[in-house]
């Protein structure tokens, strides 16, 4: 699975998470590197970088400032699926490493 150039927006995040609907992701990929920078909602300016393994899951690390001015960190594992439509839908399970480290959830949908 090949993500460059594609567009994702957040769906749904746990309470403790910092994107949302109003943030958007756009991801570049050479080869099994993925990198990405995101903005919208809480979050001013993100970036994150990950590997894409054989069946299109990524393991990645991000880090962000939001719009309180605070630098956050984590860690999160995407796993894709074909929506009916044809696009990907990412469900992520994502954990702090920064803050008070607590793990959530979220799913992504490409635009």
């Amino acid at each position: 699975m090949n993500y460059n150039n594609k567009k994702f927006k957040p769906v749904s995040n746990s309470d403790n998470g910092e994107t949302s609907e109003d943030t958007l992701v756009e991801y570049k990929q050479k080869n099994n590197i993925l990198t990405s920078t995101y903005c919208g909602g809480q979050i001013k300016e993100g970036h994150l970088i990950g590997l894409v393994d054989d069946d299109g899951g990524i393991e990645m690390c991000y880090h962000q400032i939001n719009l309180r001015g605070e630098l956050m960190t984590g860690t999160c594992f995407s796993k894709p699926e074909i929506m009916d439509n044809g696009k990907i839908r990412l469900r992520e399970t994502w954990k702090w490493t920064s803050g008070d480290k607590s793990k959530g959830n979220s799913i992504l949908e490409e635009i």
